[in-house]
């Protein structure tokens, strides 16, 4: 028999969401630090984190980065250069993965993909 992990949240670890978006490019998560009995907590520092999508071939590829943290309006300004090395960072994983799977051998009796047994 297995156990189940118990889920808990961490009281000391707490945010209030804030969500503030131009509705054509993307949002800004405002992540303010709250106590337990939801009061914010000056001891920790407000995050800021963006979220864009940019669309490919595949579909849409979303995208999330942190963003300067000492306002609202810096986050503002930080969108598009944050955006843009996130876009750049994502498509080198991209690249770095499909050279990975183009450079694997593959031999008899190890090919991958779906493993489908017909009786």
């Amino acid at each position: 028999m297995s156990e189940t992990p118990e889920i808990r949240m961490d009281a000391n670890a707490l945010y209030r969401e804030e969500v503030f978006t131009d509705q054509k490019v993307g949002s800004i998560r405002v992540m303010t630090p709250v106590t337990a009995n939801g009061d914010t907590d000056t001891s920790r520092e407000v995050q800021y984190l963006g979220q864009a999508q940019m669309m490919t071939p595949a579909g849409a590829l979303p995208l999330s980065f942190e963003l300067p943290n000492t306002s609202l309006e810096a986050a503002v300004a930080g969108f598009s250069d944050a955006a843009n090395q996130a876009l750049e960072d994502t498509m080198q994983e991209l690249q770095e993965l499909r050279r990975q799977q183009a450079s694997q051998i593959v031999m008899p009796g190890q090919e991958s993909g779906p493993k489908i047994q017909i009786p």
